[in-house]
Parts: C-alpha cells; structure tokens; sequence
C-alpha cells in the first residue's frame, strides 16, 4: 500500500454529530478532541511521518462566544495534557496560525510544547489554531517585505520560507470528514497538489479503519503533478 508521507485533516462533524445524539454541541467537540491521539496512533502504524489539524480557523471567531470559549477552554487543556501524551508517544508538536492573536497563558502553553517535543523523532503533529491560510500569506508577505527582497529575487521557495509551515512537507493527502467539499481557507498554498479525500463520517466517529480506507483510496491516485502520462 502507498502511504502518503503528509496528511492534512479538517476534523468537521463535532457540532453536527453532538445534535444527531440530542447532546450540545460542546459535547461534540470534546469528543473530536478525545479522538485525536487515536488517529494520531493510527497514522503512526501505517508509516504516515507528518499529521496537520485543522483545531481553530480566523473565522471560527465569529461562532457563538459561549461556543468560542468552550473551544479555547478544550485547546487550551489539550495542549498541557499534550506535553505528556508528545512525550509517550515520541510526538514533535507545532502549532500553525497566528499565535500572536492568543492569550499570553495560551502562547506560553504553545511554546512550552513546542520545546518540550522538539526533540522528538516520532511522527511530525502540526496543530493549525488561529490559522487560516490567506492571513498566513499575507503574514508571510509582510515578514517577506521587511526583508526587502529584490523583486526579481523572488521565487516560490524564498515565499514558502515565510509560511508557518516552513520546514514542512506539502501534504500528499487531506482528509475532510461529514460529507462538507470545500477547504474553507486551509493550507491554500500547501494544498496546491494534494490529493483530495471526503468523507460523510463525522470527526468524533472517524476511526483507524476510516484513516486506512483513505489512505487506500490515495493509494489509487495517479499524481502527475500537471505531467502527462507517456502512454497518452
């Protein structure tokens, strides 16, 4: 089986899945969060070396405040339980997104995780919180701007040193579970030859056999990368 070396997920469903079950949505979200270290379990067995997690867009801001703190509330513990489950598990942790639009307690926790598994060289785990990909670009300009490259410099490789994903591998496959077909403002850049994988599976019921039939049907991709195949 091909195993794609980079996979992008957007875990949706939460909310959908907590109603299906006359629960709030909250419920749903805790539960998405309870379920992301078996997935990251899962992705370790098959051999995939990088996971990047769609947590918290810019646009989740507009979201009901009871709902917005509850999710800050439930990042916030996860990142402090997730120097300990980094640490069992041989996890390097990053986190993507404007972290300057965070707490101060919150960006300690961040940092704090980042040093903590930095030495690690298990499976790579990205956490995309406060991100969303224009405002990434536009950061990316800025910083890139200040530097005040020649224009004539400027090429795709000196713009993605600028990214929050520098360093990191373009993923081969993105997920997105209960059934929505859009990016909504991820990985815009990164994504750009990505194989495409949707399912209706809510995130919170999105389980190591749902991992592998994805990872399967990647397997079946022909990636050309805009190339023709010498038989056509």
């Amino acid at each position: 089986m091909k195993i794609p070396q980079h996979v992008a997920i957007i875990l949706d469903g939460n909310g959908r899945w907590a109603k299906s079950k006359g629960m709030p949505r909250n419920y749903g979200h805790t539960m998405g969060a309870k379920n992301v270290e078996t997935i990251l379990r899962a992705a370790g067995d098959l051999g995939i070396r990088y996971v990047t997690m769609y947590a918290f867009s810019t646009e989740n801001w507009n979201r009901p405040q009871s709902e917005v703190d509850a999710l800050m509330k439930l990042l916030n513990n996860y990142l402090k339980n997730c120097v300990k489950t980094a640490r069992k598990n041989n996890i390097r942790v990053r986190v993507i997104g404007d972290i300057s639009g965070l707490n101060e307690d919150f960006q300690k926790k961040i940092k704090n995780l980042e040093e903590e598994s930095g030495s690690n060289d298990g499976l790579n785990f990205q956490i995309a919180i406060n991100y969303g990909s224009r405002d990434e670009m536009v950061r990316a300009m800025r910083k890139m701007l200040k530097d005040a490259p020649a224009p004539e410099n400027i090429t795709e490789e000196m713009f993605e040193r600028y990214l929050d994903t520098y360093g990191i591998p373009d993923p081969d496959l993105l997920i997105r579970t209960s059934g929505e077909q859009r990016l909504s403002n991820y990985l815009l850049w990164q994504l750009a030859y990505s194989e495409f994988y949707f399912t209706d599976t809510p995130w919170p019921d999105f389980s190591p056999e749902e991992l592998k039939k994805a990872v399967e049907a990647y397997g079946d991709r022909d990636r050309r990368y805009g190339k023709v195949k010498e038989e056509e």
